[in-house]
């Protein structure tokens, strides 16, 4: 476990034990930080050999077991072909209302599937519901060899981009996770792809938020309606869940995916192998609760006031600067965050050549005598340095005016 500070595990071990009717046998702070953290961990009695509890923003684990453990990985597999779709919406290759005609390979795929069929069209739109809400194997198929021309093609693309996200454990067979030979991942590699997802791509909750939607079904045989039913079951069990993606299959049992957002926190729990149906979404509520009661989340959202930053020796003798993100810090040791301090960090000049986006000072952030971080502040523009003609246009210019 990380983060296992005597405040966040009095409120996790409260918060936990009280949502189950469950009573301490005796006051917390009678128990000291070793009865304290035995609570906590009493508390969080897992049921799945391997999870992971992230928050988003800042990527920070907060809780973990078996994290690294090589595991298959059902549906959630779903979670790096949905990113692969939106890069290629991103990139403008693909478009939401752009029409999608059914291969006979995307038709045969068992498991989980809305019986598309041989030459049926449906819209990107459509598709990325049936992926998100009805885990639909048959619409993942489509969807690669749409984006990719092959599922094969789209699966090397999922590995590649699996890799550059430090995916280390991870290698995907097939696009929607039906067990095979070598298709395997971990909870914590699961954490990393879903983070990619909601926080570069927000637009998934338009899909992970669907409870129940029909589509419709145009074939040789004429039209007919089909009703999507999520398989997130916490989108209605939990108040705070805003998606991602379950699985199961005989390998893999019962994995999730869920994500939440409290207070502006978003966490990512991840379950992999739960031994039932229940205890995936009973772990996953555990570990969204355990962080909820744990985390406090600072965000820069003001950001500071910069001056323009002189240049010695370049066409331009000012230079404006940019905060190119807002800085965000999680703690879960219960600070109190309203006392961050920002100090701006700069040079009282530069001298030319200065490159666009080059790093020219940061802003620190502290609370009381401990440094949080640092958020780097970067030149707006590019600047030359001057030569002979800037020089002499410059001299005839003030000797003119």
């Amino acid at each position: 476990m990380r983060g296992k500070s005597l405040v966040g595990l009095l409120l996790a071990a409260a918060l936990l034990l009280s949502a189950s009717g469950a009573a301490l046998a005796e006051a917390p702070e009678a128990q000291g930080p070793e009865g304290a953290e035995a609570a906590a961990e009493a508390a969080l009695s897992l049921s799945s050999p391997s999870v992971l509890l992230m928050e988003a923003s800042t990527g920070t684990v907060i809780y973990e077991n078996n994290g690294d453990q090589s595991l298959h990985p059902a549906s959630i597999t779903k979670i790096m072909t949905l990113i692969l779709i939106y890069d290629a919406l991103e990139e403008g290759r693909i478009q939401k209302e752009d029409v999608v005609r059914v291969s006979a390979h995307a038709a045969s795929m068992g498991g989980s599937q809305v019986f598309l069929e041989e030459g049926e069209e449906q819209t990107v739109d459509t598709l990325l519901k049936c992926i998100s809400v009805a885990s639909a194997n048959d619409a993942c198929v489509a969807m690669a060899e749409y984006v990719w021309g092959s599922e094969e093609a789209f699966v090397e693309q999922m590995n590649q981009r699996a890799a550059g996200l430090g995916m280390e454990n991870t290698h995907f067979v097939n696009c929607c996770g039906l067990d095979a030979d070598g298709h395997m991942t971990t909870a914590r590699d699961v954490a990393r792809m879903s983070r990619e997802l909601i926080t570069r791509y927000p637009d998934i909750y338009h899909y992970t938020s669907i409870w129940m939607e029909n589509i419709t079904h145009v074939t040789s045989r004429g039209s007919s309606e089909f009703g999507l039913v999520n398989t997130n079951k916490l989108m209605k069990q939990y108040s705070y869940a805003t998606g991602l993606k379950t699985g199961s299959t005989g390998l893999a049992k019962y994995c999730v995916s869920a994500t939440a957002r409290k207070d502006g926190v978003d966490l990512i729990a991840v379950v992999m192998a739960a031994p039932d149906y229940r205890a995936r979404f009973e772990d996953a509520v555990a570990l969204l609760e355990y962080g909820f009661a744990v985390c406090r989340l600072y965000q820069d959202t003001e950001g500071v006031e910069l001056p323009e930053l002189t240049v010695t020796g370049g066409v331009e003798e000012s230079l404006p600067l940019i905060l190119p993100e807002p800085f965000s810090y999680l703690s879960v040791e219960g600070e109190d965050l309203s006392q961050v301090e920002k100090v701006l960090d700069l040079p009282e000049s530069l001298e030319a050549p200065v490159e666009e986006g080059q790093p020219v000072g940061c802003v620190r952030y502290r609370l009381g005598d401990r440094e949080l971080g640092q958020a780097p502040i970067l030149a707006q523009r590019s600047v030359e340095r001057a030569g002979f003609g800037d020089y002499f246009r410059k001299a005839a210019l003030q000797w003119l005016f």
